[in-house]
This record gives C-alpha cells, structure tokens and sequence, in this order.
C-alpha cells in the first residue's frame, strides 16, 4: 500500500491527472501479482525441488552401484581368462 501511493503521489506531482495515475497503480500491481513469486510459492517450490534433488540422489547412487558392479565383474572374467 505505500508503494502504491508513494507512486500516485510522485505521479500526480509530475502533473499526470488522477486517471492516468491510478491505472498505472493497477496495471503495476496486476503485473506484479501476476509474475511475482510469493514467499509461499517459493517455500513450496523448494520443497518440492528437495524431494526431487533426494530422489535423483537414490536413482544415481543405484545406477553407480550398478555400474560399479558391473565394471568389477568385466575385471574378474579378464582376470580369469588371463590366467
């Protein structure tokens, strides 16, 4: 709210007349609460980007599990047909 009116104030001392000003003062706010993030918003969006950082976590330390696995078994058979 103070932003708004420091706004119409600082408009109207320019000499826009008062309908000009006020729809500058709503087609502001109306962007800003169309493209601006909340803080709820941004709590819930790093909420959300932990659960999926965590479940990337478990999808790679499986598949280095399986890759390791499989990298020590290819050694073993070479080792054995070496020999």
């Amino acid at each position: 709210m103070k932003t708004e009116l420091a706004l119409f104030q600082a408009l109207i001392s320019i000499n826009v007349s008062e309908q000009k000003a006020n729809a500058v003062i709503d087609a502001l706010e109306t962007d800003m609460l169309s493209r601006l993030a909340t803080k709820a918003a941004l709590t819930a969006l790093a909420v959300e980007l932990k659960a999926e950082i965590s479940q990337l976590e478990a999808k790679l330390t499986i598949r280095f599990g399986i890759m390791l696995s499989t990298a020590v078994g290819v050694m073993i058979t070479a080792m054995m047909l070496l020999h």
